[in-house]
């Protein structure tokens, strides 16, 4: 058991090593896909890399946002230009649960 008191434990090289140790062909599986898809195709990779850091907020992954935030940096993305890819998540997020009311409104009638 972790003595680790943090919410979310730091990713480390020890803990990537682990997880690949534990599962080898999905980790490469996993390398290779991400390869894939980070690499320029019809949209470049300063764009795919704000999608992954506005998916990232979406999902909450705490992970995700300290991995991508710096890669779209690295990528050319300017610091507006990431707040800016975060608001429209958090609109597209917000507009969910709104568009979700249509349900509710829906139960409420049945």
């Amino acid at each position: 058991m972790s003595t680790n008191n943090k919410m979310y434990p730091e990713a480390t090289a020890e803990s990537l090593k682990k997880k690949a140790d534990l599962a080898p062909k999905q980790m490469e599986a996993w390398k290779n896909f991400s390869r894939t898809i980070f690499k320029e195709g019809v949209l470049d990779e300063k764009t795919k890399q704000l999608i992954a850091v506005a998916v990232a907020h979406v999902t909450q992954c705490p992970y995700c946002i300290k991995s991508h935030v710096p890669q779209a940096m690295k990528k050319g993305a300017s610091k507006e230009e990431i707040m800016e890819a975060i608001w429209v998540a958090s609109e597209m997020r917000a507009g969910a649960a709104y568009a979700h009311a249509t349900i509710a409104i829906d139960a409420m009638e049945d």
